[in-house]
Order: structure tokens, then sequence, then C-alpha cells
């Protein structure tokens, strides 16, 4: 049986590596039209503070030890273009420009997500780059030795955004960072967006909401970036203003898209044709407080795609339950995590929802290095069924926010999650713990 993979990092490699160990004998081939496999996207950003460091730190397993170990045929340089779902045939272009077709009897869709690039005049120029892939972060570590870079101006204020923005401080670089919409951040609780914004400011960072980029100019050795009501100039721009997901080549195969333009999938990642997976950032997925499709891309959802689509092609039935959307990122001091809906997305979904935000400490009473803690939490009035939190604080909240990630998986009532039975010692957490105390008040206002 031939299975070609379309995609060489988390959820192709997950599924070439997965699939060879259930059926040895099985001929695979993946096809990556850059020539980076199997690496950490996540680290780029804090890859690029050090500049010290090699980029290439982050691949996690060579190309070579695919071909060579595991009798994987991996094809970096291969652009898929096409797929013949009559003939069972994938179709494409190499780097140098060769055409070339594969046969499979099962074929995976993980292409991936590219950054979205607006098209406005000097969106091409050098020194304008957007970070996504692993090369993405070798030009903008070379651009930053190479040319002296000072000050760098972020369109965008999202995860990538705000890590970039400290990876670039942690370097000494000046940022101003800009973007359309009024709202720092706007799925974030109000109070708790202030905080974060409040932290990014202090250090020495200038933000500038609710600017609509418009062009951007050479200006002397540097660039300016211009809107309608405000000017800024830098030596680079950074565009970080969102993903898309790469589904062109599914979409023109005739495959039902779903949530976000992604490929529609069902819990075996199974498109439209039972003989083609989707899995990654280019997939969408069932949502599960919600019961809808939604498309969020992130790592743990790409790497389980990939060994799910790996065991249904093998014979062992494997299905994804769905995700709840937990996200966390740094950003300088601050950990800001969330998990589930906000009032306003459960309000959306048909809940009637409840919300209160808490202030709590990361550690005991009086216990040396305690700090402040925040936490929003959601509830449904109609079911007592919790579907939401946020945290951010100094310390606690990055780990803190997987303990509301299970309950939601769990579908727990806020009631039933207030009398969990969680651990308390003075140097990690109050005796009521803030998820408990936001728990606690939040039942109070359902």
């Amino acid at each position: 049986m031939n299975f070609v993979v379309i995609g060489g990092d988390a959820a192709g490699m997950s599924a070439a590596s997965r699939a060879k160990r259930n059926m040895p004998d099985l001929n695979i081939t993946v096809l990556e039209k850059t020539e980076d496999v199997s690496y950490s996207a996540c680290g780029m950003p804090y890859n690029i503070a050090d500049p010290h460091r090699d980029m290439d730190d982050l691949v996690v397993r060579q190309a070579k030890v695919f071909r060579e170990k595991q009798g994987i045929n991996l094809l970096t340089g291969h652009c898929a273009e096409a797929i013949d779902r009559a003939a069972k045939t994938l179709s494409g272009r190499t780097s140098d420009g060769r055409h070339f077709q594969f046969p499979y009897n099962k074929l995976l869709i993980a292409s991936g997500a590219s950054s979205i690039m607006p098209d406005l005049p000097g969106f091409d120029l050098p020194g304008v780059a957007a970070l996504k892939n692993l090369n993405d972060g070798r030009q903008i570590k070379s651009f930053l030795k190479n040319n002296a870079v000072k000050k760098v101006i972020i369109i965008g204020m999202g995860y990538i955004a705000l890590e970039m923005c400290e990876a670039l401080r942690v370097r000494g670089i000046d940022v101003d960072m800009v973007k359309p919409r009024p709202i720092f951040i706007p799925w974030m609780e109000k109070d708790m967006a202030q905080v974060v914004q409040n932290e990014v400011a202090s250090k020495g960072v200038g933000l500038y909401p609710g600017h609509r980029p418009g062009r951007i100019e050479q200006s002397g050795k540097g660039l300016k970036l211009i809107c309608p009501a405000l000017t800024l100039e830098g030596d680079m721009v950074l565009v970080a203003v969102g993903v898309k997901p790469n589904s062109e080549i599914a979409a023109n195969a005739g495959l039902e898209l779903g949530a976000g333009n992604a490929v529609s999938v069902d819990t075996k990642c199974c498109t439209s044709d039972k003989d083609i997976y989707a899995a990654g950032d280019c997939a969408d997925a069932l949502h599960v407080v919600t019961g809808q499709k939604a498309w969020i891309p992130l790592a743990l959802l790409a790497n389980r795609g990939g060994w799910a689509v790996a065991d249904n092609i093998c014979g062992k039935e494997a299905r994804l339950e769905g995700i709840v959307g937990t996200a966390v990122f740094k950003v300088f001091d601050l950990e800001v995590a969330r998990t589930g809906l906000t009032a306003e997305e459960a309000l959306k979904a048909g809940f009637d929802p409840a919300e209160v935000v808490i202030e709590s400490q990361s550690r005991a009473h009086a216990h040396p290095g305690a700090s402040p803690i925040w936490v929003q939490m959601t509830g449904d009035r109609k079911t007592g069924r919790l579907l939401g939190v946020q945290m951010l604080g100094r310390e606690g909240a990055a780990h803190r926010i997987n303990a509301a990630a299970v309950a939601l998986h769990a579908r727990l009532t806020v009631e039933q999650f207030s009398r969990t039975d969680m651990a308390y010692a003075p140097p990690f957490s109050p005796v009521w713990d803030p998820l408990l105390t936001a728990a606690i008040q939040l039942l109070k206002k359902m």
C-alpha cells in the first residue's frame, strides 16, 4: 500500500513515523516543499532572542534519520500542487522545476498554515518579514545580524507578535507595535488585558492599537509604515497578523472545507474522501464545549492528529474527541493562558453565560515571592456547565490552566469543579487555589 503525505512537519512526520512502526512494510512517501522537517516552530522567538544560537537547534530530527533509520521516502524541495482523486495520484514540482507524480492508496494532507501578508504597497520590500517556518526564522536572524537593527515595527499584537516583541527587547532593540483593531487583546477580559498591556508598555514598547496599515515605504536605510493617522519608522517590519490554512490543494480537489476554510475532517481525521486524511494546521476539529467545528491551529493537535491518521490507515481505529482551545504564551514576566470559551463566544454559541474575575495570590498568604494571579471563569446558567477559563500571573498560570482544560474535556459543571481536590503547599498556592476561588464566586452569579 502506498501512503503519501503532503507536509513534513508535526502532523506529517508524526503520521509517517507511527505508520512505519505500525506497518513496517508500508510504502511511505513524504513530500515537503521546504528543506526543513520535524522542527519546533514554537521555539523560534526564543531562539531569535539569543544571537548566538543556531536556528537549526530547533530541528527535532534530521531528514536523513527518517530516510536511513526509518525507511521513509522523505523528499524535501517537493511542492505538491494537485490531487487527482479519480486516478488517485498526487502531482507537483520540485524546487528546481521538475514535474513529479506519485500514486497513492491513502493520502494525508498535512500542509500546515501560512502567514497572512497584507496585499498592500511595500510589503514585499527587503526588511519586511513574517515568522512561520524555520527559513523565516533564519532570514529574520540574519537580517538582524547584518543590518545593525535598532528598531522594529511589529504589525499585530497576537501570540507571535508579543513573543517576538519580548525577543527583540531582550536583544536591546526598540519595538513599536500597531494593529487595526482598537482593543489590545480582544478575547481577554478587559481588566486582565490591561495588565498585559501595562506590562508590555513598561518595557518601553510603543503600542498603537486602532491604526490600519496603509503602505510601507523605503526611508533612507530604513522603512516607514504609513497609516491614515500614524507614521512609524524603523529598520525592519515584522508582520504578525495571523495565519491561514493551506487548504487550496484540498479545495481544488473538491474536498469539503470547514471552519476557517480549513479542510473539514471527522473524528478520524478523514476528509470527505474516504482515502484522504487531513491533520495539523490545515484541518479543522470538533470543539468539545460547543460541539461545533473550529479551526484552532496548535501544536499538540497536529501531533495527535498525525498519530490518529497513522493508526486509522493501518487498521487500528483511532478517534480524536476534540479540542477546547487551550493555549498559553509568555510575554516578558507574565504567563497568559486560556481554555474553552470567552463569555462572548459562549453567548454566540447559544449558552447563557455568567462570568467572574477574581484576583488571588500565586502562593500562600505571606509566603515569600507571592505575586498576584488573575482568573476569569465562564459558566452556563442553564446547565451549570463550566465553559471557559482565562488566567494571568507572573507564576502559576501556565500549568494551572491544564486543570481547567481537563475539566472542560470531562464536561464538569462549575459546582463539580469547585469541589475538586487540588494540591496545596505554601510555596505553590493558597489553601483555596485561585481556580477554586473563581469557581466558588462564579457559583454565586449562576
